[in-house]
């Protein structure tokens, strides 16, 4: 699974917006589209983010395992 299809999975999965997300890395709702759709690459410091604020492994974000894994482990 591509790492854009898993992130947006995760964010409606838990019932939140583009918005939202975008609030949490200081990005527009559309600058968070873009990262989803794939006009924009996320950077790591916003994948550090979203693995701390969803509580998830760097490698299921990305796609590398399916299991979701606490980022804690």
């Amino acid at each position: 699974m591509d790492y854009r299809e898993r992130i947006k999975n995760v964010r409606e999965d838990r019932d939140l917006t583009q918005a939202h997300l975008g609030k949490l890395l200081n990005k527009s709702q559309q600058g968070y589209n873009h990262i989803e759709m794939g006009r924009a690459e996320l950077k790591i410091d916003d994948l550090i983010s979203l693995c701390k604020f969803y509580d998830l492994s760097a490698d299921y974000l990305i796609g590398l395992i399916d299991n979701p894994v606490s980022y804690k482990r």
